[in-house]
């Protein structure tokens, strides 16, 4: 009865979407579940990452309509809906000290003014299931960082009849399930490399490993292995969308297809919130709700 599932994946940015849990979603939305994408801002900010669009005129000048195409396209590369929620992407802060966020940006939003707009998607669009960030961000984006606060403020207002109970908030609705996308997991990592190391290939994630070994980095939880290997071509299609943000010839896309099937054909979460009974470890993010959809 998947035409009665719903899923919600809450992004900050325009490419969170398609870098994390895309395969999940067009999995899914295969199975003919309806999934929504949230994106919080426009991405305004983002730098231009793609070594062959850099001091493009036309592209530093329109980044925000760029940005705002580029997601029409990998929204429809992967069969989703998506809306805005309208925010102004604060940028990454760098320097020691950091500089200050700008004013009137996405980070420096009220929380709960913020997760007022959530909770009108959500009463509307009455998922099951949400995904979003922890509380890292999963990584310390401001952005990022804020995306987890409204959702996790959003998951509990929404099903509120004393919060948010003006009539343009909708009426109030109980999503069942909040997972954390935790899909650049150090399990993963470590098994990609040490498969490319076996076959006497390349890997890109040497850096990333040795980064991790010399900070405080702690591995999550992870409750949920969704299957989506053979989905794995539409998120790289979904990522090459985003060419303001994506290098084609960059680490992105360095593991051959065959050997992430083989050795990690699965996207991960971690379970953050459940009013269901489900057992973990889980392959399925609708486990305890599709039984009774």
């Amino acid at each position: 009865m998947t035409d009665q599932l719903r899923l919600m994946a809450v992004h900050a940015h325009p490419d969170d979407e398609s870098s994390k849990g895309a395969a999940t979603m067009a999995k899914y939305v295969s199975e003919g579940v309806d999934v929504l994408v949230v994106t919080c801002t426009g991405g305004e900010r983002g730098s231009i990452l793609n070594p062959k669009l850099q001091g493009d005129a036309y592209v530093e000048a329109n980044i925000h309509e760029v940005r705002r195409r580029e997601m029409e396209e990998a929204r429809q590369i992967l069969g989703v809906r998506q809306e805005w929620l309208g925010f102004v992407d604060s940028g990454l802060p760098e320097g020691d000290p950091l500089p200050p966020l700008p004013e009137g940006c996405f980070a420096l939003e009220d929380v709960e003014r913020a997760a007022g707009e959530l909770v009108r998607s959500i009463r509307a669009f009455r998922p099951q299931v949400i995904t979003t960030y922890d509380e890292n961000g999963g990584y310390p984006h401001p952005d990022h960082i804020m995306t987890h606060k409204i959702t996790m403020v959003a998951f509990e207002g929404a099903a509120d009849t004393d919060r948010y109970p003006e009539a343009d908030f909708g009426a109030p609705y109980r999503p069942l399930k909040l997972y954390y996308n935790q899909g650049f997991n150090r399990q993963r990592t470590e098994a990609l490399h040490k498969a490319l190391l076996a076959r006497g290939m390349e890997s890109p994630y040497g850096e990333w490993l040795e980064r991790w070994d010399k900070s405080d980095f702690r591995p999550r939880t992870l409750t949920t292995h969704v299957p989506c290997g053979d989905f794995f071509e539409i998120r790289d299609k979904a990522l090459l969308a985003h060419a303001t943000q994506i290098d084609p010839d960059g680490g992105w896309f360095r593991v051959p297809m065959e050997v992430q099937r083989e050795v990690w054909p699965t996207e991960e979460y971690e379970l953050a919130k459940s009013l269901v009974e489900t057992s973990l470890p889980e392959d399925d993010l609708f486990a305890g709700i599709r039984e009774n959809a």
